[in-house]
């Protein structure tokens, strides 16, 4: 589904990402694992065309969409939850979530798109009129998952989903992410959270300084003694 081939990025005359190479089929969790500073973040901005590879291509769906503009892409069926959720603290829940299917005119499917997110996430439809900014950490991470999921989107991308939360909501959040998968949603996990990452995704990628070190399925990046002792640890 997607294919990042080969990709050098730059901001400015910095070089974040050297020679990344990775790719997510069709229906599963693919996590993307470093430390801070590691390139993930600018990983996902690749992808949705916020920055532009210098070498190498991103394909999605086998379509080359390095060129296009990000509107586009995300039209194309790609939605992204950013680090730090950025909902919009004036707005109420339903607002937030409205934005996330901004370019739809057709309002019984923005309806049922809208109960399809409330029967994922129950809190935020007791919550419908509140302003986001007075929602809780785990309620915010709920909406920006809901307004990313408003996109109908075929690819989902969390950046650091877990950043932030109390163990009970981590969990919750995780499991939350099985379930989109279950939907028919194949999602790119960026994470710090290595171990619960690893335990709901399929495939595993390592970047280091800008370069993926490790990759593999998930249960044997588990079991590496080198990925043990320098993430989960």
């Amino acid at each position: 589904m997607l294919k990042i081939e080969n990709v050098d990025t730059y901001y400015g005359t910095v070089k974040c990402l050297m020679g990344v190479t990775l790719e997510v089929k069709k229906g599963e969790i693919v996590s993307l694992l470093g430390s801070n500073g590691a390139g993930k973040t600018t990983t996902i901005k690749t992808v949705l065309g916020l920055v532009r590879p210098k070498v190498g291509k991103v394909v999605f769906e086998d379509r080359e969409i390095s060129k296009i503009k990000t509107p586009e892409i995300i039209k194309n069926g790609i939605s992204v939850v950013p680090e730090g959720r950025r909902v919009f603290p004036k707005m109420t829940v339903k607002e937030n979530l409205m934005m996330g299917a901004y370019f739809l005119n057709d309002k019984e499917e923005l309806q049922k798109r809208m109960e399809e997110i409330f029967e994922l996430f129950p809190r935020l439809h007791e919550r419908i009129g509140q302003l986001a900014g007075t929602l809780s950490g785990g309620e915010q991470q709920m909406l920006a998952v809901g307004r990313a999921l408003m996109g109908k989107p075929r690819l989902l991308m969390l950046d650091e989903p877990s950043l932030g939360l109390a163990p009970i909501l981590v969990e919750e959040v995780f499991e939350v992410i099985q379930r989109i998968r279950e939907s028919g949603v194949t999602v790119l996990l960026v994470e710090q959270n290595a171990k619960k990452a690893l335990e709901i995704s399929d495939r595993g990628y390592v970047l280091q300084k800008g370069q993926i070190i490790f990759q593999g399925p998930s249960k044997e990046l588990l079991n590496s003694k080198e990925i043990k002792e320098a993430y989960l640890s």
